[in-house]
């Protein structure tokens, strides 16, 4: 674990932390429509209690909304102004206060675990950096999606490292990737050992302060800092209350509770650079690499990866009763941020997507008209006509009349799509390539095209999706 209705009270935010006063921006109320309906579908098609929203755009809070119930019996109508957990999401926390303390002259990332842990396996050979990028090799201790009977008690980081780091690794440190709570556990043991405090209160003073989120709690030390109920539910059964587990399981890998709009102040922090000096952020942000030099797509507490084009910062997280998702673009100064009271449930993901999708949809000028034309095009394919002067010489080639009558033999049978949604764009060969994504009641295909600096269409692709 730890991983990776009608809405209530929608609040437009003018104001993003104590660092720096925003006038109210331009209310975008189409974006606003989409968001509210997508959070709406998304929990009714999987049965999750309720969603805490928020979208940032432009640098800038924008949009926090609420969907659902936050509690059953009695039912009570979820808010912005709660707080959830935020399971793994509070890894980039650790990682952030590990980073502050290099700047602090206390450690480097490099420098061997056993520096400030003694005892651990092969801990000379084990660095920081290797904890906070899950390139190891300590064994996770929770990778379950349930909580084990043992975690319904109390434990201590020293308890854990003593169990799970002191055992064979799982692999030569910096050799292979696997995700491990018990890297953050030990994370948080530095933290303690070169800041001389505990871990939470490091954490408090020198992140949560600063950055202004002001609602952040000690989940670990209270499952009732999260004023959301957290609930699970077996197979297709009903929803039930989560179980707490016991202090110091979550700890430094998943301690963390707070509304969506401060997680979205958090992402603006890290969008602005207000916190670290420009070089902890670049360590932060840069995807660490293997012995053998392949990709992680994981940097320090973050998954890092191009999605459309553009350069995405993400994180999930899932703790008893929770799951949660982040991700922010932060060329493109846009977040967003999803809460949820169910765990091991997909809705925050779906909803962080969909949302990600009609964000980039409404800054692109040009997406509404390219993705009318996409359209009109498929149409016309599914009759076997094509307007020749939209393409190219060479999309005109591909265009034969085999071509053109397979179009309409295979695609003229499906009817009128109910759905045609853009999904990505980025740049190809000098073109700009988009990716559409095409439903119907009982499939869905993607259409993907090439366009060409005066507007041609260089290519114009048809597949279904698996």
């Amino acid at each position: 674990m730890l991983n990776r209705g009608l809405p209530a009270a929608a609040l437009l935010v003018a104001f993003a932390g104590p660092m720096w006063a925003q006038s109210a921006p331009p209310v975008d109320t189409a974006l606003a429509r989409q968001i509210d309906a997508i959070a709406n579908q998304v929990l009714q098609s999987t049965g999750v209690p309720s969603a805490s929203v928020a979208v940032v755009k432009n640098g800038r809070l924008v949009y926090a909304n609420a969907y659902g119930a936050a509690k059953l019996e009695p039912r009570l109508a979820a808010s912005p102004d709660m707080r959830y957990a935020i399971g793994s999401i509070s890894k980039q926390f650790t990682a952030v206060a590990l980073l502050l303390l290099q700047q602090d002259g206390k450690l480097k990332l490099d420098d061997p675990v056993s520096r400030f842990i003694p005892g651990l396996t092969r801990g000379n050979e084990v660095t920081v950096r290797q904890l906070l990028s899950h390139t190891s090799g300590y064994q996770d201790f929770w990778p379950q999606d349930y909580v084990m009977p043992m975690m319904l008690k109390a434990t201590t980081p020293q308890a854990i490292a003593d169990v799970w780091a002191k055992q064979p690794l799982d692999f030569d440190p910096g050799s292979r990737w696997q995700y491990s709570n018990t890297n953050y556990t030990l994370a948080g043991m530095v933290v303690e050992k070169a800041s001389r405090m505990p871990f939470f209160q490091f954490v408090h003073s020198r992140i949560l302060v600063p950055a202004g989120l002001t609602s952040a709690a000690d989940f670990d030390a209270s499952p009732r800092a999260a004023n959301a109920t957290g609930y699970i539910r077996y197979a297709l059964g009903p929803l039930r209350p989560a179980p707490d587990a016991g202090s110091g399981w979550m700890w430094a890998a998943g301690e963390l509770a707070m509304t969506a709009r401060d997680l979205a102040n958090w992402d603006i922090n890290i969008i602005r650079h207000a916190l670290l000096k420009p070089e902890s952020y670049r360590e932060l942000q840069r995807e660490v690499v293997l012995n053998n030099g392949a990709g992680t797509g994981y940097s320090l507490g973050l998954d890092v990866a191009m999605q459309g084009g553009r350069f995405m910062l993400e994180h999930s997280g899932e703790v008893s009763g929770f799951t949660a998702e982040n991700i922010v673009f932060p060329e493109d100064s846009a977040a967003i941020v999803v809460l949820t009271n169910q765990d091991a449930a997909p809705a925050s993901g779906a909803i962080a997507n969909q949302i990600a999708t009609a964000l980039f949809a409404t800054e692109d000028k040009l997406a509404e008209s390219r993705t009318a034309q996409a359209k009109a095009i498929f149409d016309g394919l599914q009759r076997g006509t094509v307007d020749r002067s939209l393409f190219t010489s060479n999309a005109n080639a591909y265009f034969s009349d085999q071509a053109l009558k397979d179009f309409a033999s295979s695609l003229g049978p499906l009817g009128a799509p109910t759905g045609f949604v853009q999904t990505r764009q980025s740049l190809r060969g000098g073109m700009t390539a988009r990716s559409y994504r095409v439903t119907f009641s009982n499939r869905v295909l993607r259409v993907w095209t090439f366009e060409t600096r005066d507007g041609k269409l260089e290519q114009y692709q048809v597949a279904p999706i698996g």
